[in-house]
């Protein structure tokens, strides 16, 4: 009976390590990595990237709770611009988000995310590397 135990034990203890891997190894495909932070007033940033059939799918979010603000953003893959244009954060949440592909390039991939709100001159910087 003891020996029962021990194996059901150490299955629960086994499963509670598999539900806590890191990002870095959720989804079963590619690599995934998220980074998130502050901008400079009270808006917050993410920058979610995950390899794909030779892609990186690159996800830019700023949430700054209001709705209606345009921002300029430019987001570059190593120190390369590959996206640059104006998004306005949506209600009710407040937030945008750009969405992108870019190559995986040989070795590792920098990934960094700007953007400017054009009213209030607030700056959000994210990077992350995959």
């Amino acid at each position: 009976m003891k020996m029962k135990s021990v194996a059901v034990a150490f299955l629960l203890v086994g499963g509670l390590v598999l539900g806590t891997a890191p990002s870095s190894f959720a989804g079963g495909g590619g690599a995934e990595v998220i980074k998130n932070g502050r901008c400079s007033a009270n808006s917050d940033w993410k920058i979610k990237l995950k390899k794909d059939d030779g892609k990186i799918e690159v996800e830019f979010e700023v949430d700054q709770n209001r709705a209606g603000d345009t921002w300029k953003v430019t987001l570059k893959h190593n120190d390369f611009r590959f996206f640059q244009g104006e998004r306005v954060t949506n209600a009710p949440s407040g937030s945008f988000t750009v969405d992108k592909r870019v190559n995986d390039a040989a070795g590792d991939d920098v990934i960094v995310g700007r953007a400017r709100n054009t009213r209030t001159d607030e700056v959000c910087r994210g990077r992350a590397t995959i």
